[in-house]
Order: structure tokens, then C-alpha cells, then sequence
């Protein structure tokens, strides 16, 4: 049988970091050797270009830069109709209302699949202008992909097209899964632990929430580690409390460094506030080396990975005083860590695996292409 040929597409694609960029190229690479994979992407600036990255054939347009978090690109609309011409199946990456426009208007007959990551939440101010688009194009879609029932729940768009929604986990890199193989949970009796936070230092985030949790802890530790525009915030705000001594930045720590700080970690802090935060991938991971995760009650799929007294707690989003008290419970309580570690680790591989992600996805794909309308 000929292999299924696909065609995904993002806004941006590796070196680009970030969480849906790291799905697609997962997907990418782990499809590329059971299907003809290609991939369109735009450049965050400059002119298009053909790359072959890890095998994979990448497409990047042109583009004139990112406005309100999106490429501005003509040749985008070009490059979807010449691409998506032999192709079985288009995998869409949401929200991306570029990419919404160039499949509507490129008059693409094969079926559509779109992996709806998050709604858009801090530009909500444009969905008067994008709605009518997006509902247009989901009702086009023959398949509407969601990490946990809580991109569901949590949506303001999806309720209407619940029907043709599918979950299919996030999975977590090889690489980490294979490094925390061999890490055992192990607790320590005392109370000066180790917290650790990993992500973009932005607003969504919920840095500066946790940063005010923690100056109420008279023990403890914290990592902060990555970049982002509330770096230099973020250390004035940790002088001002006067917690210089016992937290550490950490910026745009190596992909080799991540491991060792989820190694060397006690607990792990995601105290993001807003919606934008659907999944917290970084969550997985901490999990896979059984370590107990803090989270917050997001309507979105962040609660769904680490659960509340089973792998971990959550806490209000924005409330430092809950957190804190969360925090504070786990240094007080080294076997409620090492109880939660050990499911951490558990729910962890059983569900949040790569390989299960991708093969997922290949099944889901061939399923669709040989549906017949």
C-alpha cells in the first residue's frame, strides 16, 4: 500500500522554540519514515526557502515579520495551494488564521485534519474579525485532534464541533523519556528542597505570582529557568522581596542542563494564569522523573496532566497565598512527595509517551484518508 502523503502546517517550525513547534517537528520526524511528509511553514522574517531538516522536507514562505504573534506572508497563500496539490491529507496546527484563509481560499479537495492546540486568548480582540473565519474552516475540517478533553471543555469555539474532536496526548521527547528511565524516586527528609520552574518568562507564565509565593517560604529553593520578555521584571521583583539569595535564574539553559535540573529537583511549579497555558508539556516531564507537580485550575488541558492529589496539587491560578500553602505542604510532607512522585512517573509513561503520540496520529491520518465523504 503507498504511503499516505501528508502535508502539516504551522506558523513556524525548529530552530524556533516553542510548544507546538516541538509537536510538529515530533510529528514530523516520527511520521517522515511511515508517510510522504512534507511541511509548510513561514519564516519569522525574511525570504522563503526549501530546508531539509532531520530528513524532513520544511517549506518556510516569506515573511514581511510576526505581528500580534503572526507571520505577515503573501507567498504563504501560493505555497499551500503548489504544496497541498498531491497531497492525501493536510494536518493544521490551531490557532493559525493565516493558515485558516490560505485552505479556504487554495480550493483543496482532500481531507483536513486540524490539531487544535489553544483558543486565542490574548488577541481575543480580533475574533470579531477571525471567527467567522475559523468556524468556517473547522467546519470544513474532517477531524479536529485536542491534547485532553479540557482543550474541549475549557474552549469557547469547540462545544459546537465535539463530534469530530479526538484526544490525542502530547507526547514527551524521546530523549527525556529515555534519561528519566533510570531516574528513581528519591526524597529527601529535610526541608530545604529544590523548586524548580521551566518555561518562557511571559506574562502567561505566572512567574511573578510564583516568585511572590515563595518569598512566604522560610526553607526552600527555585530555579527559574528560560528567557523572555519579564526577565529583568522578574530579578527586580526578587530584590525587592528579598529572595536573592535563595532563587536562581537560569537563562536559556541547553537541552542537556533541563535534564539535569529535573533531575536535581524536589517539586515541580507550571503557576500559569491564563488559558494560553492549554497543556504545560514541562509538566509531563518533571512527571517522567517522578517528581510531584504544583499546577493551577486552568480551563484547559494543564490540569488533565498532573492531577490534583495524585501526582500533585492544584491551586487557584494567580492566588500566591494558595500556592504558597502548597508549597509549603510539600516540604512538610516528604512522603506525600515521594507517594506522588511515584504516580507522577507512573501516569507519566503510561500516557504521555512520544511513540504513542505518533502512532496515534499515523492511525487517525490513514483513517481519514480512506474515509469516503
Amino acid at each position: 500500500m503507498d504511503k499516505i502523503k501528508i502535508l502539516q502546517i504551522n506558523k513556524l517550525y525548529y530552530p524556533v522554540v516553542g510548544g507546538i513547534e516541538k509537536i510538529v517537528q515530533q510529528l514530523a520526524e516520527g511520521l517522515n519514515d511511515k508517510t510522504d511528509m512534507k511541511v509548510l511553514v513561514c519564516r519569522k522574517k525574511g525570504m522563503g526557502k526549501t530546508e531539509n531538516i532531520n530528513g524532513v522536507e520544511v517549506r518556510k514562505a516569506s515573511s514581511l515579520g510576526i505581528y500580534f504573534s503572526m507571520p505577515v506572508s503573501f507567498s504563504f497563500f501560493l505555497c499551500l495551494k503548489k504544496m497541498s496539490k498531491d497531497r492525501d491529507v493536510l494536518l493544521f496546527h490551531m490557532p493559525f488564521p493565516l493558515g485558516d484563509m490560505a485552505a479556504l481560499m487554495s480550493g483543496f479537495k482532500g481531507k483536513i485534519v486540524v490539531w487544535w492546540h489553544s483558543d486565542i486568548v490574548k488577541q481575543k480582540n480580533i475574533m470579531w474579525l477571525y471567527e467567522p473565519i475559523m468556524n468556517k474552516f473547522l467546519k470544513r475540517a474532517d477531524l479536529i485532534i485536542v491534547a485532553t478533553k479540557g482543550h474541549i471543555d475549557g474552549s469557547k469555539y469547540l462545544n459546537q464541533y465535539r463530534k469530530k474532536c479526538v484526544v490525542i496526548p502530547y507526547g514527551i521527547d524521546g530523549k527525556i523519556m529515555r534519561d528519566s528511565k533510570s531516574c528513581e524516586v528519591r526524597v529527601k527528609k529535610d526541608k530545604d528542597i529544590n523548586f524548580l520552574f521551566i518555561g518562557r518568562l511571559v506574562y502567561y507564565k505566572g512567574c511573578q505570582v510564583l516568585l511572590e509565593a515563595f518569598s512566604k517560604l522560610k526553607t526552600g529553593k527555585l530555579i527559574v529557568a528560560g528567557e523572555g520578555v519579564l526577565k529583568e521584571t522578574l530579578k527586580k521583583q526578587a530584590e525587592k522581596l528579598k529572595i536573592t539569595g535563595r532563587i536562581k535564574f537560569e537563562i536559556n539553559p541547553s537541552d542537556k542542563r533541563v535534564m539535569e535540573l529535573y533531575r536535581k529537583c524536589d517539586v515541580f511549579v507550571l503557576p500559569s494564569v491564563e488559558r494560553s497555558e492549554a497543556f504545560g508539556l514541562v509538566q509531563a516531564e518533571a512527571m517522567a522523573y517522578g517528581k510531584p507537580v504544583i499546577n493551577t485550575r486552568l480551563e484547559s488541558g494543564v490540569p488533565y496532566v498532573s492531577v490534583d492529589k495524585l501526582t500533585g496539587i492544584t491551586v487557584e491560578a494567580g492566588n500566591a497565598k494558595e500556592l504558597s500553602k502548597a508549597m509549603e505542604y510539600l516540604i512538610e510532607n516528604p512522603d506525600v512527595r515521594e507517594k506522588m512522585g511515584i504516580e507522577a512517573k507512573k501516569r507519566a509513561y503510561e500516557n504521555f509517551s512520544e511513540e504513542k503520540m505518533i502512532e496515534k496520529t499515523l492511525k487517525i491520518l490513514n483513517s481519514v484518508s480512506r474515509k469516503v465523504d
